[in-house]
Parts: structure tokens; sequence; C-alpha cells
């Protein structure tokens, strides 16, 4: 109910966050004091790797299976892994080609340019892929925005969806665990390494879910599937950017770029994040900073790189100012201002979609910083010959490109006038695809066996 005034009746605002979130009302210079260890610590990982060795789950996951509890979808030979260093100097072990693409819902909404931009680098260096409609949401939307969600839904989930990975080329005639899943979505990657480790670590909730895995058929042997490593497609994006930019056609080397990297890439379960010696003197997680280095842009320091661009789950939900005046404030406002960059990259989608679609608002308050927003796969295809509206499909996104475009030397009227052409020869039927359509369903009603 609410009053004449617009107040809540009973004197209280609902937030979403309780009645023990208060305003600071902090000055200026006591906000600058109070935020001032982000941009003086973070840069030197000190918050990371000044403390004790953290568990690899990777140990308990090789005994496990020793004890025959488990199976493990393992990275194998024919997927060309491309060995990395995380945090702690870990190996990780990177497939790069017979992968298995699981789309963020994300995405395919709001970013469609984005999936795309990354089956066409595909395409380009022949990658062996499949990019099937058998897959389901990761669910961790709802899980961390909302809390309804549980931890035995978000395991089985995950093991359903792997599990379909693995299984998934028995429709070309080919041997289980053929392709690896290669994860799009940052949060769906930050939430399946979590999830993994409670599964490792609790017996419990591995006898619960093995239940439900059973009803759905699917188990290995009985036993629950467990990939050896959860593999984001920035990860990908980073090994093979040199073979990207063997790729390149268009000069970038003028391009001031400036990196959000996102959360829940390299802040949940930092220790399997990629740390690079030769990016950034391995101060920084490697991902979408290396690769646009290898495509020659100048990429800019800021000095709230550390920050989240605002989304928080939480906060786009129940607290949406705060999200606007975040992503606008202390990213967009900083990277125009302090970097006068030309382009923000990304690797997350809820990250280039806060971004993006925000700065509209700013406009309300005299705060007009208008920044293109990419993903570090876009930019890369753009600058590899990439369609800027067919492939990037940047018409989709709130953030103008027209400017990055002209200094790229792209003549942007003239490619939207082709894609113009192009959808009026849709409307006829005469649509292009990215890969054979035969591949998307792999079981059911409208498949149709494809000999390998």
């Amino acid at each position: 109910m609410t009053a004449k005034d617009g107040k809540p009746e009973g004197g209280e605002r609902f937030t979403g966050h309780g009645s023990e979130w208060t305003d600071s009302n902090l000055a200026p210079a006591e906000a600058a004091v109070a935020t001032a260890w982000v941009e003086q610590k973070i840069d030197r990982r000190s918050m990371l790797t000044n403390k004790d060795r953290v568990e690899d789950v990777r140990d308990v996951m090789w005994q496990l299976e020793k004890d025959d509890q488990i199976v493990v979808h393992r990275v194998r030979d024919a997927h060309e892994p491309v060995t990395v260093k995380t945090l702690y100097g870990w190996d990780k072990r990177v497939p790069t080609t017979q992968l298995w693409h699981h789309k963020s819902c994300g995405q395919c909404g709001n970013i469609p340019g984005y999936p795309a931009s990354l089956l066409w680098l595909m395409n380009k260096m022949e990658i062996q892929y499949l990019d099937e409609t058998d897959q389901t949401s990761c669910t961790a939307w709802n899980y961390h925005g909302s809390g309804i969600g549980n931890i035995e839904s978000l395991a089985a989930v995950f093991l359903r969806n792997f599990h379909q990975a693995y299984v998934s080329a028995r429709a070309q005639g080919l041997e289980d665990g053929h392709f690896y899943p290669l994860v799009h979505c940052g949060t769906s990657f930050g939430n399946y390494k979590e999830v993994r480790a409670y599964l490792l670590h609790s017996a419990e909730l591995r006898e619960r879910v093995t239940k439900i895995l059973g009803k759905l058929g699917r188990l290995v042997d009985g036993k629950l599937l467990i990939p050896e490593e959860v593999v984001h497609y920035s990860e990908w994006v980073h090994v093979m950017r040199h073979r990207i930019a063997n790729h390149q056609e268009i000069d970038a080397s003028q391009i001031r770029s400036t990196i959000h990297p996102a959360c829940h890439v390299y802040k949940m379960v930092p220790e399997d994040a990629i740390y690079d010696d030769d990016v950034l003197d391995g101060n920084r997680v490697a991902v979408s900073t290396g690769v646009m280095e290898a495509l020659g842009t100048q990429v800019i320091d800021y000095k709230t790189w550390y920050d989240c661009c605002g989304f928080g789950f939480r906060h786009i939900i129940s607290e949406r100012e705060f999200t606007r005046s975040f992503a606008i404030d202390r990213k967009l406002k900083v990277a125009v201002d302090e970097a006068k960059a030309d382009v923000m990259i990304g690797h997350d989608t809820g990250c280039i979609t806060t971004l993006d679609k925000n700065q509209w608002i700013g406009k309300a308050e005299g705060k007009h910083y208008e920044m293109p927003i990419l993903a570090d796969c876009q930019f890369a295809a753009l600058v590899c010959g990439a369609h800027p509206y067919k492939i990037v499909q940047s018409h989709w996104h709130a953030s103008p490109t027209e400017k990055l475009f002209e200094k790229l030397g792209i003549d942007w009227q003239l490619k939207k006038q082709e894609f113009e052409d192009y959808l009026k020869e849709v409307e006829k039927g005469n649509q292009e695809n990215l890969y054979d359509p035969r591949l998307m369903i792999t079981s059911g009603p409208g498949f149709q066996p494809v000999a390998k």
C-alpha cells in the first residue's frame, strides 16, 4: 500500500535488501577513501595469492573416479587441448575443437551477435563443433537473483546438460565424449564450477542427484558424469588468440580498448581463472585482454577495472537504479573520461547487457557517456571480416557503434544497406545458416540422421 505522499505506509521503503541497508551519507572525499583499497591492492592479486593454498577440487574428482563413484568426462587428445596456467600456477587444459556449445539464454535473447560471432570465428578457422537444441538454461539467474532455487536443482541441471554434451555425438554415429562442452555464459560458468565442487564434496548431494539423473536416463554406467574441466568460451578465445589474429583483415592499432572482467568468470572460484605472464605481467585475469593485445589494440588501464558492472543479480532485480548508477559512474564515466577509450570489451552476458543497455538513462541526469560495449569474440570477428550487422549484429546494441566502425575503416552505411537487402531475401525464404541446421536436433521429432 502506498500513501498519498508516494511513500509506503508504515514509513519503510521496500528495497529487497532489508531494513539494515541504509545510506552511508559519506562525503565525496570519505567515499574515495573507503574505496581506495580497490585501486591500491587488487592490482597485484594480493587478496587472492597472499593466503594459504586453496584446494584443487580436481584432486577429489580423480579420487572419486578411482573409487568407482563417478565417471569423468575427459579432455582428450582429439580435442587438441592447450594447457594454460591458472591463478595458483595449476594447469588447465582448454579444448580447442570438437566442442559442444552450451549457449546463453541472455545472449540468444538480448545479444544474438555474441554467439553468432563465436560460431563465425569457428567456421573461419574450420573448428569442429555441435550447436544443438537439446540444452536447458543453467537456472543460475533464478538462484542468484531470487534465492528461490536450490543446490539440488542446480546440480541436476548441470549434470543433465553436460551428460547431453557427452552423448550428443551418437546422432552422428560417433563415440560418447566426442564433443566437449564449451560454456558461453559467465554466470553458467561460475555456477557450474561451484556446483561441481559441492557435488565432489558431498556424498549426500551426489546420492540425491543420482536418483534424479537416473529417472532422466542421464547416468553413465549408473554413475554421475563429472567434467574434467569447466571451460568458458573466453578461455577458448584466449588460447586461440594468435590463430585468430592470423585471420585479421582490419588494422585495429588505433583503437583504445578497455576491458571489463566479469565477476562470475574470475572472482567466482578464482583459482580456476587463467593468468598469463605475457598478459599484463600476470597481474590480472588474462582472458579478453590477451586477444585484444593479439589483435593490436591499445589496451588502456582504468582505475575501476576491478569493479562489478553493477548487474549483481539482486541489484538488477530490486535496486535497478543502483545498477544504472554504478554502471555509469563507476565504469562508463571512468572509461570515457580517464581512459579515452573507443570500446569496452567484456566476456559475460550480464555485463555486456548492463553496460550497453543502461547508457541511455544517464542522459536524464546529464551524464551522457556513450561507449560501444562488445564481447571479445564480437570484436575479434569484426576485425577478421565479419559483417557488422549480419554476424556481429551491432543493431541489437543500445550503445552506438558507428564511431568505432569509422575508426576501423568500416563503411557502416554501406554495410547497413547490405544488411537491409539481406533481410528482404530472408523474407523471401532465402536465409543463410552458420552451420547445417540438421545438426541442431539430435533426437526426437524432427531428427534427421546425418552421415559422418
